[in-house]
C-alpha cells in the first residue's frame, strides 16, 4: 500500500464584522488573477464559478482602504483584471504569514504527525 501524503497547511482568514475580508480562497484568486489577466479566466482555472469570483473580488475591494484588484469593462476586446500594488503587497504578506507559521509550529505539528496514519 503506497504512504499517504500527511501535510500541514495553516491557512488564515480575516474578518471585518460577519465578512471574510481574506482567506486561503481569495488569495488563490488574488494570484488566479495575476497569471490569467481576468477574473473569469482566473475563475474557471481555480474552479470558482464567475459569480463566486466576483463576489469574492467585490468583497475584497470593499473591504480593505484600497481596492485588491484593478478591473477594466469588457467590450470588443473584452475586461481584464489584475490585482492593485496594494494587492500584490498582500499576497506577499499572507504567503509570508503562512510560511511563518509553519516554521513556528514544527515541533507541535511532528508530535501530531507521528501519531497519524499514513
Amino acid at each position: 500500500m503506497p504512504k499517504t501524503k500527511v501535510q500541514l497547511k495553516p491557512r488564515f482568514r480575516v474578518k471585518v464584522g460577519d465578512e471574510i475580508a481574506l482567506g486561503p480562497g481569495k488569495i488563490d484568486l488574488l494570484e488566479a488573477v495575476r497569471e490569467a489577466g481576468s477574473i473569469s479566466r482566473a475563475a474557471k482555472d481555480i474552479g470558482l464559478s464567475y459569480k463566486r469570483a466576483w463576489d469574492m473580488v467585490d468583497a475584497m475591494n470593499r473591504l480593505f482602504k484600497e481596492p485588491l484588484v484593478s478591473r477594466s469593462a469588457g467590450g470588443k476586446g473584452g475586461g481584464g483584471a489584475t490585482p492593485t500594488p496594494l494587492g500584490e503587497r498582500i499576497i506577499e504578506l499572507y504567503r509570508r504569514m503562512e510560511q511563518k507559521t509553519q516554521k513556528t509550529v514544527q515541533p507541535e505539528w511532528r508530535e501530531i504527525e507521528k501519531n497519524l496514519k499514513k
